[in-house]
């Protein structure tokens, strides 16, 4: 007579079953869900507000910029303060408001090889023009690392009361 094989029990080395619960699938049907009852409820579009762990890192960044450190004690560095100023636009975060909380800087004088430095740094992270800004590199030296395009007969002027 031959023996069955009874089913060989779960190792403990498996991982859990996955949660579906944090499931992007489930997320999104969750932001989906959230979005139909604000505009049918009268609230209005609920897609300008933010959920709340944006919110929450949104001002977390604010509050690193203002400070000028990161989240323990140390000193934000210029690529932090790109990073965290393209985090904030993508975010939606006006610039006049960025430009309240974060000190720009402005260098006199730029070391030399800056230019190919931009350069690369903007291959590498491809950050929006407007953030070089906060790090103090004006226009000139982004028009010369390929950053900013020469647009001929346009001229930048400024308003006047």
């Amino acid at each position: 007579m031959a023996k069955e094989k009874t089913p060989a029990k779960p190792s403990r080395g498996r991982a859990p079953a996955p949660n579906r619960r944090g499931s992007p699938e489930a997320i999104e049907k969750r932001r989906a869900a959230r979005m139909f009852n604000d505009v049918l409820g009268g609230r209005g579009l609920a897609s300008q507000k933010l959920d709340g762990r944006t919110e929450k890192r949104r001002q977390r960044l604010l509050a690193e910029l203002e400070r000028g450190t990161a989240r323990g004690a140390r000193d934000l560095k210029p690529l932090d303060v790109l990073q965290r100023v393209e985090q904030l636009l993508e975010l939606g975060e006006p610039l006049s408001s960025i430009r309240k909380v974060s000190k720009m800087k402005k260098l006199p004088e730029f070391p030399e090889g800056v230019v190919e430095v931009v350069e690369r740094l903007h291959k590498a992270y491809g950050f929006r023009p407007e953030t070089y800004r906060f790090v103090g590199i004006g226009e000139d030296v982004l028009r010369e690392a390929g950053v900013l395009a020469d647009e001929p007969g346009r001229r930048r002027t400024r308003k006047t009361r």
